[in-house]
């Protein structure tokens, strides 16, 4: 039996027939043009490395790739119709609810550091996440990303595979609207969590403290009022910094052609963390995860049940083979007639 851990992104599958018909409309389209010059069966000598068929065929390649790529991010297990409990099971733990609002807002390119050449805030915030993950075992997790909007990415969950993998994807062109809007995060944080009111609940903000947006104090403040803990992980120094845009440029003000220097407001960051009876700690300290880990152990832990499905169960990396090789086929599938094909005769005049 095939169960999957996010099973809505099935709906995906419905680019496909969506896929073909674009595919037959560019092909009757090819056709109407190529009447315009002649008879088509002419005008197929005058072309004699087109084929009618390999079109056909790289583009049923195409929508297999899609297809398995799809259930692959649906991520599918198999448990057997015999010996079920080998392959899952229904555990009881304890644990408590933990939403990450990350910032993704360009100031998140600058350095982490006083130096520009160092590692960036969005790459030393991706590694911070990445430990502060690993430190957990029985706890769920939720993902948002916000810059002048916020968004949610990862509904909360006790599959650490698919934070992680989700934690990798996260770029700074996943928020079109820019700014730094930590209040609307805190909010979509608070409706995130499971309505249940026996879990202990925090949030934890990753950011450079640059809020530009709304009044994150009180959205803290808010969640505090509401029993969810907010802690602050500060990107960057106090020093400002020029923010990167590729090719050895930075960024800069249209308005008056100037650099864009971006810092730190650790005040703000403290700020909020303060009202939201959290800590702050700055990302640049070597136990920064650590003490983030210590103030969340510091909440009680709920019991409840989850399905534990054992590594041999998951159907990921076998569908993650297959579309690898079928890539490499698609990717070596040329369009026009095979040369070594031209010398079989599959069907002959009697």
């Amino acid at each position: 039996m095939i169960s999957f851990a996010y099973p809505h992104l099935l709906y995906l599958l419905l680019l496909i027939p969506v896929m073909a018909g674009l595919f037959v409309l560019a092909r009757m389209a090819r056709r109407k043009r190529l009447k315009r010059f002649g008879d088509p069966a002419t005008l197929r000598h005058l072309m004699p490395e087109a084929s009618l068929y390999m079109p056909w065929v790289k583009m049923v390649l195409a929508m297999v790739i899609l297809a398995l790529m799809v259930v692959m991010l649906a991520r599918p297990r198999a448990a057997s119709t015999i010996g079920d409990d080998a392959e899952t099971e229904t555990v009881t733990t304890r644990g408590i609810e933990v939403m990450v609002c990350l910032d993704v807002s360009n100031s998140m390119l600058a350095s982490a550091t006083d130096k520009e050449e160092g590692i960036s805030r969005l790459q030393r915030a991706k590694q911070i996440l990445e430990k502060l993950i690993g430190k957990m075992s029985d706890d769920k997790v939720g993902l948002i990303v916000f810059a002048g909007e916020a968004y949610s990415q990862l509904p909360i969950t006790s599959d650490y595979i698919s934070a992680r993998m989700f934690l990798n994807s996260i770029s700074t062109d996943m928020v079109p609207t820019q700014g730094t809007a930590i209040g609307a995060a805190i909010d979509m944080a608070m409706n995130s969590f499971t309505p249940d009111d026996k879990f202990q609940k925090a949030i934890i903000i990753i950011t450079d403290g640059e809020n530009f947006e709304d009044d994150a104090v009180k959205a803290a403040k808010r969640a505090a009022d509401s029993g969810i803990q907010v802690d602050v992980v500060g990107m960057g120094t106090g020093k400002k910094v020029r923010i990167p845009v590729g090719g050895g440029n930075f960024m800069v003000n249209p308005a008056t052609g100037e650099s864009v220097f971006t810092g730190l407001d650790e005040a703000t960051a403290q700020e909020i963390a303060h009202a939201g009876d959290g800590i702050f700690v700055n990302g640049a300290s070597s136990s920064a995860v650590n003490d983030i880990d210590s103030k969340l152990n510091e909440l009680s832990k709920t019991e409840y049940e989850r399905k534990s499905f054992s590594a041999q169960s998951e159907q990921f990396p076998v569908l993650a083979w297959i579309t690898l090789l079928l890539m490499l086929v698609y990717l070596t599938t040329v369009t026009r007639k095979i040369s070594w094909l031209k010398q079989i005769t599959f069907f002959s005049k009697k």
